[in-house]
């Protein structure tokens, strides 16, 4: 079994507001492809959180390629506590809601609402132990919330075997320039 965790950015350290926003269209090409890559390459598994950005547009992505790889991995929402979305507005609550539905398995890693931030630490830890390998949307030179992510991967991968890699801003213009190509050469958005 191969268990793959992406995270990254928040929606809003991105300044993503709207789903018809252009840098979301990219965002959204280079998920297709990395996860695609990732499912051709034996990924069981497609593991991420429930924060606005990266990680439920990560598994909105992989639920729609079910469609052309319908039984060759599942998908997880895994949140740090329980009621994890009850602070936010009504859209974000609701775009939450609608992910969780359709995930093939969601969990809270504690079954109380927040209470300290080691709920946090407990769900990294969990996260770590519960996947095989890690895709991050995350530049060491912008950094953001998914810092602390990054930086328990990194330490926990060099005593474990535990491969992960970065997107950055870097392969995101290189990404929007392959995007913008394939819209000239015929590629459709689903």
């Amino acid at each position: 079994m191969s268990r793959l965790w992406i995270t990254g950015y928040r929606s809003y350290e991105l300044g993503i507001f709207d789903n018809n926003d252009p840098k979301r269209k990219v965002l959204d090409y280079v998920l297709k492809t990395e996860l695609a890559t990732e499912i051709e390459n034996g990924v069981d598994w497609i593991i991420s959180g429930g924060q606005m950005g990266i990680e439920q547009w990560s598994l909105t992505t992989a639920i729609d390629l079910k469609k052309e790889y319908p039984d060759e991995f599942q998908t997880s929402m895994i949140v740090p506590f329980a009621d994890f979305s009850s602070n936010w507005n009504e859209n974000n609550q609701q775009s939450f809601a609608t992910v969780k539905s359709k995930v093939d398995f969601f969990a809270s890693v504690s079954n109380d609402s927040y209470k300290s931030p080691q709920q946090l630490r407990n769900y990294q830890e969990f996260m770590i132990n519960h996947t095989d390998e890690a895709l991050l949307i995350y530049d060491l030179d912008s950094q953001g919330k998914t810092q602390f992510d990054y930086e328990k991967i990194k330490n926990y991968a060099a005593d474990h075997p535990y491969p992960y890699r970065l997107i950055t801003f870097d392969d995101l213009q290189t990404a929007s320039e392959e995007y913008l190509e394939s819209l000239d050469n015929g590629f459709q958005d689903e």
